[in-house]
């Protein structure tokens, strides 16, 4: 796995739609800087590259949209389990703030 990537699936999820994003903006500047360049070979790649485009940005529209039920799903699990179980919730939280504490102090 890439050292840039999160090992948290939302959040890597996230970074990947980011990248898809940045990647699609620069092919539709690509696509505007070619526009006055001529011939029929670039004509009929600029139109199989707009198709590209329409289908990938559709594509990363459909993985925002289930990232964001997941996330829903994720949060409304998480508040319901605290809800359900306070003292074993309050006594996770207070083991992961110890183990913090101590990660941070041997530095």
């Amino acid at each position: 796995m890439n050292a840039h990537y999160s090992a948290d699936p939302f959040d890597a999820t996230k970074q990947l739609i980011n990248d898809f994003k940045v990647v699609v903006s620069d092919a539709e500047a690509l696509l505007k800087a070619t526009a006055d360049q001529g011939g029929e070979a670039v004509a009929a790649a600029r139109v199989k590259t707009e198709a590209s485009l329409a289908a990938a940005k559709a594509k990363m529209a459909d993985a925002q949209a289930a990232l964001l039920v997941r996330t829903r799903a994720a949060t409304r699990a998480t508040d319901e389990y605290v809800h359900t179980h306070p003292w074993q919730s309050m006594g996770a939280a207070v083991g992961v703030g110890l183990l913090i504490g101590l990660l941070v102090g041997r530095r």
